[in-house]
Protein backbone atom coordinates (compact mmCIF):
# COMPACT_ATOMS: atom_id res chain seq x y z
CA UNK A 1 0.00 0.00 0.00
CA UNK A 2 0.95 3.10 -0.84
CA UNK A 3 1.76 5.76 2.23
CA UNK A 4 -0.48 9.48 1.99
CA UNK A 5 3.09 10.85 2.07
CA UNK A 6 4.29 9.61 -1.42
CA UNK A 7 1.38 11.19 -3.31
CA UNK A 8 2.43 14.89 -3.21
CA UNK A 9 5.26 16.06 -6.03
CA UNK A 10 5.55 19.74 -5.36
CA UNK A 11 8.97 21.07 -4.86
CA UNK A 12 10.17 24.15 -2.72
CA UNK A 13 10.26 25.63 -6.41
CA UNK A 14 6.83 24.88 -6.85
CA UNK A 15 5.55 26.34 -3.74
CA UNK A 16 7.14 29.65 -4.45
CA UNK A 17 5.44 29.83 -8.16
CA UNK A 18 2.10 28.88 -6.78
CA UNK A 19 2.47 31.90 -4.06
CA UNK A 20 4.12 34.29 -6.77
CA UNK A 21 1.87 33.07 -9.68
CA UNK A 22 -1.24 31.21 -8.10
CA UNK A 23 -2.30 32.59 -4.49
CA UNK A 24 -4.28 35.74 -5.49
CA UNK A 25 -5.89 34.37 -8.51
CA UNK A 26 -7.24 31.16 -7.14
CA UNK A 27 -10.65 31.41 -5.80
CA UNK A 28 -11.31 29.47 -2.43
CA UNK A 29 -13.08 26.65 -4.00
CA UNK A 30 -12.69 24.54 -6.87
CA UNK A 31 -14.60 22.17 -9.05
CA UNK A 32 -12.86 19.83 -11.61
CA UNK A 33 -14.36 19.41 -14.66
CA UNK A 34 -11.74 16.87 -16.27
CA UNK A 35 -9.60 14.48 -13.94
CA UNK A 36 -8.89 10.79 -14.22
CA UNK A 37 -8.36 8.32 -11.44
CA UNK A 38 -6.37 5.08 -12.13
CA UNK A 39 -5.57 1.54 -10.50
CA UNK A 40 -2.07 -0.02 -11.37
CA UNK A 41 -3.48 -2.78 -13.44
CA UNK A 42 -5.36 -0.70 -15.38
CA UNK A 43 -2.32 1.54 -16.65
CA UNK A 44 1.45 1.12 -17.46
CA UNK A 45 2.52 4.77 -18.26
CA UNK A 46 6.07 5.01 -16.93
CA UNK A 47 5.63 8.79 -16.10
CA UNK A 48 3.08 7.62 -12.93
CA UNK A 49 5.52 5.00 -11.38
CA UNK A 50 5.05 7.72 -8.27
CA UNK A 51 1.65 7.05 -7.84
CA UNK A 52 1.15 3.33 -7.20
CA UNK A 53 -2.78 4.03 -7.67
CA UNK A 54 -5.50 6.49 -7.60
CA UNK A 55 -8.38 7.00 -6.07
CA UNK A 56 -10.52 9.45 -4.16
CA UNK A 57 -8.28 10.08 -1.45
CA UNK A 58 -5.56 10.03 -3.44
CA UNK A 59 -6.95 12.41 -5.98
CA UNK A 60 -7.78 14.93 -2.95
CA UNK A 61 -4.25 14.69 -1.59
CA UNK A 62 -2.78 15.47 -4.89
CA UNK A 63 -4.84 18.55 -5.86
CA UNK A 64 -2.71 20.28 -2.34
CA UNK A 65 0.24 20.08 -5.21
CA UNK A 66 -1.70 22.80 -7.25
CA UNK A 67 -4.20 24.93 -5.45
CA UNK A 68 -3.73 23.92 -1.59
CA UNK A 69 -6.12 24.69 0.61
CA UNK A 70 -8.83 24.81 -1.94
CA UNK A 71 -11.78 22.37 -1.03
CA UNK A 72 -12.32 20.80 -4.26
CA UNK A 73 -15.16 18.31 -6.11
CA UNK A 74 -14.31 16.71 -9.46
CA UNK A 75 -15.60 14.95 -13.05
CA UNK A 76 -14.08 11.60 -12.43
CA UNK A 77 -12.97 10.17 -15.91
CA UNK A 78 -11.31 6.63 -16.47
CA UNK A 79 -7.80 6.30 -17.02
CA UNK A 80 -6.52 3.08 -18.83
CA UNK A 81 -3.44 2.23 -21.32
CA UNK A 82 -3.92 1.95 -24.83
CA UNK A 83 -2.10 -2.01 -24.61
CA UNK A 84 -5.03 -2.46 -21.85
CA UNK A 85 -8.29 -1.98 -23.90
CA UNK A 86 -9.57 -4.99 -22.68
CA UNK A 87 -9.76 -3.55 -18.93
CA UNK A 88 -11.72 -0.58 -19.36
CA UNK A 89 -14.89 -2.16 -17.60
CA UNK A 90 -12.71 -2.47 -14.33
CA UNK A 91 -11.68 1.41 -14.90
CA UNK A 92 -15.29 2.17 -15.30
CA UNK A 93 -16.09 -0.03 -11.64
CA UNK A 94 -13.11 1.73 -10.05
CA UNK A 95 -14.68 5.54 -11.23
CA UNK A 96 -17.96 4.20 -10.15
CA UNK A 97 -16.20 3.14 -6.72
CA UNK A 98 -15.02 5.66 -5.85
CA UNK A 99 -17.32 8.78 -7.10
CA UNK A 100 -19.70 7.39 -4.47
CA UNK A 101 -16.56 8.61 -1.74
CA UNK A 102 -18.43 12.13 -2.11
CA UNK A 103 -22.18 13.32 -3.21
CA UNK A 104 -20.49 16.54 -4.94
CA UNK A 105 -18.56 14.61 -7.28
CA UNK A 106 -19.26 13.13 -10.68
CA UNK A 107 -18.23 10.43 -12.74
CA UNK A 108 -18.18 9.22 -16.30
CA UNK A 109 -18.19 5.84 -18.31
CA UNK A 110 -15.80 5.01 -21.06
CA UNK A 111 -17.27 4.04 -23.72
CA UNK A 112 -16.15 2.23 -27.22
CA UNK A 113 -18.19 2.88 -30.27
CA UNK A 114 -19.38 -0.79 -30.70
CA UNK A 115 -20.82 -0.69 -27.27
CA UNK A 116 -24.97 -1.40 -26.97
CA UNK A 117 -26.88 1.81 -26.34
CA UNK A 118 -28.78 -0.03 -24.17
CA UNK A 119 -26.20 -1.37 -22.06
CA UNK A 120 -24.35 1.86 -21.63
CA UNK A 121 -27.67 3.39 -20.38
CA UNK A 122 -27.93 0.31 -17.51
CA UNK A 123 -24.42 -0.22 -16.57
CA UNK A 124 -23.96 3.81 -16.17
CA UNK A 125 -27.21 3.94 -14.13
CA UNK A 126 -25.70 0.76 -12.46
CA UNK A 127 -22.77 2.33 -11.14
CA UNK A 128 -23.96 6.04 -10.38
CA UNK A 129 -22.43 8.07 -13.35
CA UNK A 130 -23.58 11.08 -14.93
CA UNK A 131 -21.99 10.75 -18.49
CA UNK A 132 -19.54 9.72 -21.18
CA UNK A 133 -16.22 9.78 -22.34
CA UNK A 134 -14.49 8.40 -25.77
CA UNK A 135 -11.22 8.44 -27.32
CA UNK A 136 -10.10 8.10 -30.85
CA UNK A 137 -7.89 5.11 -30.24
CA UNK A 138 -11.09 2.97 -29.96
CA UNK A 139 -11.99 4.01 -33.56
CA UNK A 140 -10.95 1.28 -36.63
CA UNK A 141 -8.97 3.93 -38.46
CA UNK A 142 -5.78 4.04 -39.33
CA UNK A 143 -4.14 6.17 -37.97
CA UNK A 144 -6.71 6.66 -35.23
CA UNK A 145 -5.75 10.77 -34.50
CA UNK A 146 -7.27 11.73 -37.94
CA UNK A 147 -10.88 10.21 -37.13
CA UNK A 148 -13.75 11.35 -37.36
CA UNK A 149 -15.84 12.23 -34.81
CA UNK A 150 -18.46 9.57 -35.00
CA UNK A 151 -15.67 6.88 -35.74
CA UNK A 152 -15.43 6.54 -31.91
CA UNK A 153 -18.50 8.71 -30.57
CA UNK A 154 -20.99 7.41 -32.78
CA UNK A 155 -24.40 9.32 -32.84
CA UNK A 156 -26.40 5.86 -31.14
CA UNK A 157 -24.49 6.76 -27.86
CA UNK A 158 -25.54 10.58 -28.04
CA UNK A 159 -28.93 9.64 -28.31
CA UNK A 160 -28.98 7.57 -25.34
CA UNK A 161 -27.17 10.42 -23.78
CA UNK A 162 -29.77 13.06 -24.96
CA UNK A 163 -32.22 10.83 -23.14
CA UNK A 164 -31.02 10.16 -20.04
CA UNK A 165 -29.27 14.29 -19.89
CA UNK A 166 -26.09 12.51 -19.51
CA UNK A 167 -22.62 14.87 -20.07
CA UNK A 168 -19.84 13.67 -22.79
CA UNK A 169 -16.77 14.36 -23.32
CA UNK A 170 -14.85 14.73 -26.09
CA UNK A 171 -10.98 14.94 -26.61
CA UNK A 172 -11.66 15.52 -31.01
CA UNK A 173 -8.84 14.68 -32.91
CA UNK A 174 -8.08 15.46 -36.67
CA UNK A 175 -4.91 17.92 -37.26
CA UNK A 176 -6.76 21.15 -36.97
CA UNK A 177 -8.89 20.38 -34.31
CA UNK A 178 -11.98 22.54 -33.81
CA UNK A 179 -10.96 24.34 -37.24
CA UNK A 180 -11.13 21.10 -39.18
CA UNK A 181 -14.85 21.01 -40.85
CA UNK A 182 -15.80 17.34 -39.92
CA UNK A 183 -15.41 18.43 -36.38
CA UNK A 184 -17.25 21.81 -36.72
CA UNK A 185 -20.21 19.82 -38.03
CA UNK A 186 -20.53 17.25 -36.26
CA UNK A 187 -20.51 18.70 -32.95
CA UNK A 188 -23.18 21.03 -34.33
CA UNK A 189 -24.74 18.14 -35.57
CA UNK A 190 -24.90 16.18 -32.37
CA UNK A 191 -25.80 19.48 -30.25
CA UNK A 192 -28.31 20.90 -32.40
CA UNK A 193 -30.45 17.36 -32.59
CA UNK A 194 -29.85 15.85 -29.43
CA UNK A 195 -30.42 19.32 -26.97
CA UNK A 196 -30.99 16.71 -23.62
CA UNK A 197 -27.27 15.63 -24.22
CA UNK A 198 -24.63 18.51 -22.80
CA UNK A 199 -21.22 18.18 -24.67
CA UNK A 200 -17.98 18.99 -23.55
CA UNK A 201 -15.01 20.16 -25.73
CA UNK A 202 -11.69 19.14 -23.60
CA UNK A 203 -8.70 20.74 -23.19
CA UNK A 204 -10.24 24.04 -24.56
CA UNK A 205 -11.49 22.54 -27.92
CA UNK A 206 -7.88 21.00 -27.96
CA UNK A 207 -6.61 24.07 -28.51
CA UNK A 208 -3.12 23.78 -27.86
CA UNK A 209 -2.88 25.42 -31.08
CA UNK A 210 -4.76 28.92 -30.30
CA UNK A 211 -5.04 29.56 -33.93
CA UNK A 212 -7.44 26.66 -34.88
CA UNK A 213 -10.04 27.99 -32.08
CA UNK A 214 -9.95 31.63 -33.42
CA UNK A 215 -10.68 29.87 -36.71
CA UNK A 216 -13.14 27.95 -35.73
CA UNK A 217 -15.08 28.48 -32.64
CA UNK A 218 -17.27 31.10 -34.47
CA UNK A 219 -18.57 28.59 -36.11
CA UNK A 220 -19.91 27.13 -32.85
CA UNK A 221 -21.77 29.84 -31.79
CA UNK A 222 -25.30 29.66 -30.62
CA UNK A 223 -25.31 25.97 -28.95
CA UNK A 224 -26.55 25.79 -25.61
CA UNK A 225 -25.39 23.04 -24.68
CA UNK A 226 -21.63 22.96 -25.49
CA UNK A 227 -19.07 23.79 -22.86
CA UNK A 228 -15.67 23.40 -22.84
CA UNK A 229 -13.18 22.56 -20.04
CA UNK A 230 -9.42 23.62 -19.74
CA UNK A 231 -7.79 20.74 -18.80
CA UNK A 232 -4.05 20.64 -19.54
CA UNK A 233 -3.87 23.51 -22.36
CA UNK A 234 -1.28 25.71 -21.24
CA UNK A 235 -2.02 28.73 -24.04
CA UNK A 236 -3.72 31.86 -22.39
CA UNK A 237 -5.15 32.39 -26.26
CA UNK A 238 -6.77 29.29 -26.17
CA UNK A 239 -9.29 29.98 -23.52
CA UNK A 240 -9.20 33.55 -23.84
CA UNK A 241 -10.98 32.81 -27.48
CA UNK A 242 -13.61 30.51 -25.66
CA UNK A 243 -14.52 33.31 -23.25
CA UNK A 244 -14.43 36.33 -26.24
CA UNK A 245 -16.12 33.78 -28.91
CA UNK A 246 -18.49 31.80 -26.78
CA UNK A 247 -18.70 33.22 -23.32
CA UNK A 248 -16.87 32.42 -20.09
CA UNK A 249 -20.30 30.81 -18.70
CA UNK A 250 -19.57 27.82 -20.90
CA UNK A 251 -15.66 27.31 -19.66
CA UNK A 252 -14.52 25.24 -16.81
CA UNK A 253 -11.69 24.30 -15.05
CA UNK A 254 -9.91 21.40 -15.71
CA UNK A 255 -6.90 19.74 -13.43
CA UNK A 256 -6.73 16.53 -16.30
CA UNK A 257 -4.08 14.91 -13.54
CA UNK A 258 -2.21 12.73 -14.08
CA UNK A 259 -0.89 14.91 -17.01
CA UNK A 260 -1.32 18.20 -14.13
CA UNK A 261 1.51 16.29 -11.96
CA UNK A 262 3.97 15.68 -15.18
CA UNK A 263 6.20 18.66 -15.68
CA UNK A 264 6.73 21.04 -18.63
CA UNK A 265 4.42 22.45 -20.54
CA UNK A 266 1.65 22.90 -23.53
CA UNK A 267 3.14 25.16 -26.32
CA UNK A 268 1.85 26.15 -29.97
CA UNK A 269 4.27 25.79 -33.06
CA UNK A 270 3.68 26.22 -37.01
CA UNK A 271 -0.03 24.95 -37.56
CA UNK A 272 0.30 22.79 -34.65
CA UNK A 273 2.10 22.19 -31.02
CA UNK A 274 4.19 20.49 -29.35
CA UNK A 275 4.95 19.24 -25.33
CA UNK A 276 7.63 20.02 -23.54
CA UNK A 277 8.50 17.86 -20.49
CA UNK A 278 10.95 17.14 -17.71
CA UNK A 279 13.13 15.11 -19.88
CA UNK A 280 13.24 17.03 -23.13
CA UNK A 281 16.34 18.95 -23.95
CA UNK A 282 14.96 22.77 -24.17
CA UNK A 283 15.83 23.51 -20.01
CA UNK A 284 18.59 25.96 -20.88
CA UNK A 285 19.27 28.93 -22.27
CA UNK A 286 22.86 30.76 -22.51
CA UNK A 287 23.56 31.78 -19.08
CA UNK A 288 19.83 30.16 -17.65
CA UNK A 289 18.95 26.75 -16.04
CA UNK A 290 15.33 26.42 -15.99
CA UNK A 291 13.30 24.25 -13.28
CA UNK A 292 10.18 23.24 -14.54
CA UNK A 293 7.17 22.95 -12.83
CA UNK A 294 4.29 20.97 -12.81
CA UNK A 295 2.32 21.40 -15.75
CA UNK A 296 -1.21 22.32 -13.29
CA UNK A 297 0.76 25.19 -12.40
CA UNK A 298 1.47 26.42 -15.74
CA UNK A 299 -2.10 25.48 -17.20
CA UNK A 300 -3.36 27.55 -13.98
CA UNK A 301 -1.23 30.45 -15.05
CA UNK A 302 -2.59 30.56 -18.68
CA UNK A 303 -5.65 30.80 -17.13
CA UNK A 304 -4.65 33.44 -15.00
CA UNK A 305 -3.16 35.59 -18.28
CA UNK A 306 -6.93 34.74 -20.07
CA UNK A 307 -8.89 36.06 -16.93
CA UNK A 308 -6.50 39.06 -17.10
CA UNK A 309 -6.68 39.90 -20.85
CA UNK A 310 -10.31 39.74 -20.66
CA UNK A 311 -10.57 41.57 -17.81
CA UNK A 312 -12.59 39.38 -16.58
CA UNK A 313 -14.47 39.87 -12.57
CA UNK A 314 -13.75 38.48 -9.60
CA UNK A 315 -17.30 36.69 -9.92
CA UNK A 316 -16.87 35.50 -13.27
CA UNK A 317 -13.47 33.54 -12.46
CA UNK A 318 -15.42 32.06 -9.72
CA UNK A 319 -17.85 30.72 -12.39
CA UNK A 320 -15.24 29.44 -14.39
CA UNK A 321 -14.03 27.21 -10.52
CA UNK A 322 -16.94 26.29 -9.65
CA UNK A 323 -20.17 27.81 -10.65
CA UNK A 324 -19.98 26.99 -13.98
CA UNK A 325 -19.95 23.13 -13.47
CA UNK A 326 -22.04 23.16 -10.02
CA UNK A 327 -24.76 24.16 -12.30
CA UNK A 328 -24.08 22.01 -15.10
CA UNK A 329 -23.58 18.80 -12.79
CA UNK A 330 -26.27 19.61 -10.46
CA UNK A 331 -23.90 20.53 -7.34
CA UNK A 332 -25.55 22.50 -4.65
CA UNK A 333 -23.21 22.45 -1.85
CA UNK A 334 -20.40 25.16 -1.42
Amino acid sequence: MTTPQSYTIATEADHEFFERELASFLPDQIFDSHTHLWHPDHVSWKSLEPFAFVGYEEYMRLMQDIHPGRPTKALFIPAFSADKKELIHLSNEWIGQHVKADSDCRGLFFVKPTDDPEWVREEVRRLGLHGLKCYHIMAPVDPTWESEIPAYLPEQLIKVADEEGWVVTLHMVKSRAVADPGNIHWIRYYCETYPGMTLILAHSARGFQPAHNLEGLPKLTGLDNLYFDTSANCEPMAHQAIIRIIGHEKLMYGSDLPVSHLRGRSMSAADSFVWLYEETPVWGEKHLAINPVLVGMEHLRSLKWACWSERLSDSAVEDIFWNNAARLFGVTNS
